[in-house]
């Protein structure tokens, strides 16, 4: 049987944590960064976590992460 092809669109997009969660970063961080208050600003630099149905097609197009 052949190996399975990961998306690499998606693998430099998308990381799995150690239990098994996805990890995306939030939008909203390229550019007009003045108008944003800078509490927005510096909760937009941390991670945040797929949702669970974005999650189960995550894995379609991740399949060795998990």
């Amino acid at each position: 049987m052949p190996k399975m092809k990961t998306n690499r669109a998606a693998a430099k997009r998308l990381w799995v944590t150690g239990s098994g969660r996805v990890r995306r970063a939030k939008a909203g961080l390229r550019h007009l960064m003045r108008g944003k208050p800078a509490n927005r600003r510096r909760n937009l630099r941390k991670n945040g976590i797929c949702a669970d149905g974005d999650a189960r097609r995550v894995k379609r197009l991740l399949p060795y992460a998990f």
